[in-house]
C-alpha cells in the first residue's frame, strides 16, 4: 500500500532507507530486494533531537544525516515517515475521478469527505482494492469508490524536503506512519492478514494507533492519545524513582507496579476498545487477533494488561520475521528485542521496493 505525499520516483528500486520520525525516537532500517525476497542490511534507533516541534530543516537535517550514518552511510535514497501526531489517513467515499483530481477535491472541501477542514494540508489518495474494478467514467459521475487518504501540512512537508537536502540525501517519499504496520503485517504473517478480522495496534511514545484490517483490507484506523510516556511517567511517580529508572523498570515491572500499571493502561485499553466495538457493530464480524507492536510491547506484562482490558487474545508481532538477515554481526542478536519498535519502518520501506 503505497501512499506518497512526495514520490520523485515512479520505479522501485533495489534498496532503501525509511526513516520513522517518532515522537521520542527515530528509527531507520536498511532494506534490499533479493529475487522474490528482502533483506533488511541495517537498523538504527537514535534519540529523536529534543523532542521538539517545529525543528528547523537544518537541526532535522543533522539529524537525518547522523542516522544514516548510522545505517552505514550506503544507501541516499530515503523514506521519510510522519508520526501518528503530524499526519492523518482516513477512509472516505470519493466520486471515482482520477487520484489527481481526488486531491483538487479535498483541498478545497476536506469537510465534505473528511469531515474536517484542514486548511494548508496536502493530500493524496489510494484507491482500495474493493474499488479496482471500477473506471473512471465520464458518463457516469456519480460512481463512487473507496480511497485511503493521507494529509499532512505543507509547511511541514516542505521542511522534511529542505532537511533532507541538506543531509545530502534524496526523500523519494513522505507518507503517513499508519500505512507501515499494515504493509509490514502483510509480509510477516500472509495468510492471517488475506483471512481474518484482525487489529494492529502500535504503542508510541505519545500516541497509540490501532489499525482494523479485514480480508487484507485496511478498515479503520484511529491514534489515541495515550502512550509509553504516560507510563513511564506513572511508575516514576508509584516508585518515587526518575524518569531513566522508571523506563527500565516498566519493562520488567515488579509486583509492586503491575497495580499501577493496570490503571494506567485502563484508558488505552478503553479507547481501544470502542474502536474494536465499532468495527463489530459496523462488519458484523469480530475481531479475532490483536497484535502489538512499539517500545512498550517489549513487557509481556503491558501485553497481557491489553488483553484483559480487550478480551481479544494480544501477541506481539516481530515485522522483521521474513527478511533476510544481512546485518553486522553486532546486530544480529538485538534485533529481536528491538524489532517491536521498527514495524513503521519495515513497511514504510516495503512501499518502495
Amino acid at each position: 500500500m503505497a501512499l506518497p505525499f512526495l514520490s520523485t520516483q515512479a520505479r522501485r528500486r533495489d534498496q532503501i532507507v525509511a526513516i520513522d520520525l517518532g515522537a521520542r525516537t527515530t528509527k531507520g532500517v536498511h532494506l534490499q530486494r533479493k529475487g522474490a525476497g528482502f533483506s533488511i542490511l541495517s537498523y538504527a534507533l537514535q534519540d529523536a533531537p529534543a523532542y521538539e516541534k517545529n525543528l528547523s530543516p537544518e537541526l532535522l537535517g543533522e539529524h537525518l544525516g547522523a542516522l544514516c550514518q548510522a545505517l552505514g552511510g550506503r544507501c541516499k535514497q530515503v523514506i521519510l515517515v510522519l508520526g501518528v501526531a503530524d499526519s492523518l489517513l482516513r477512509r472516505a467515499e470519493m466520486p471515482m475521478v482520477p487520484a489527481a483530481d481526488m486531491r483538487i477535491m479535498l483541498k478545497f472541501n476536506s469537510k465534505n469527505y473528511l469531515q474536517q477542514d484542514l486548511p494548508d494540508y496536502a493530500f493524496d489518495c489510494f484507491i482500495l482494492p474493493s474499488s479496482v474494478g471500477l473506471k473512471p467514467d465520464t458518463a457516469r459521475q456519480n460512481q463512487k469508490c473507496q480511497v485511503l487518504v493521507g494529509g499532512a501540512r505543507r509547511q511541514m512537508l516542505d521542511d522534511l524536503q529542505a532537511a533532507a537536502k541538506i543531509a545530502g540525501l534524496a526523500a523519494e517519499q513522505i507518507v503517513p506512519g499508519l500505512i507501515g504496520p499494515p504493509n509490514a503485517f502483510e509480509m510477516a504473517l500472509p495468510d492471517v492478514f488475506a483471512k481474518e478480522p484482525v487489529a494492529l495496534v502500535d504503542i508510541g511514545f505519545k500516541n497509540s494507533s490501532i489499525s482494523i484490517l479485514l480480508n487484507g483490507e485496511l478498515i479503520l484506523s484511529r491514534v489515541v492519545g495515550v502512550g509509553g510516556d504516560r507510563l513511564t511517567n506513572g511508575v516514576a511517580e508509584a516508585l518515587g524513582v526518575s524518569y531513566a529508572e522508571a523506563e527500565g523498570i516498566k519493562v520488567g515491572l515488579p509486583d509492586e507496579v503491575q497495580s499501577t500499571m493496570v490503571t494506567l493502561l485502563s484508558p488505552l485499553g478503553r479507547e481501544l476498545r470502542a474502536s474494536v466495538d465499532f468495527f463489530e457493530h459496523q462488519q458484523d464480524r469480530p475481531v479475532t487477533q490483536i497484535f502489538v507492536s512499539g517500545g512498550s510491547a517489549r513487557s509481556d506484562y503491558i501485553v497481557q494488561i491489553l488483553q484483559t482490558e480487550l478480551m481479544v487474545p494480544c501477541t506481539v508481532w516481530n515485522p522483521a520475521s521474513f527478511l533476510n538477515m544481512a546485518l553486522p554481526p553486532q546486530q544480529m542478536g538485538e534485533l529481536e528485542q528491538a524489532a517491536p519498535q521498527l514495524s513503521v519502518a519495515v513497511g514504510a520501506a516495503l512501499a518502495a521496493l
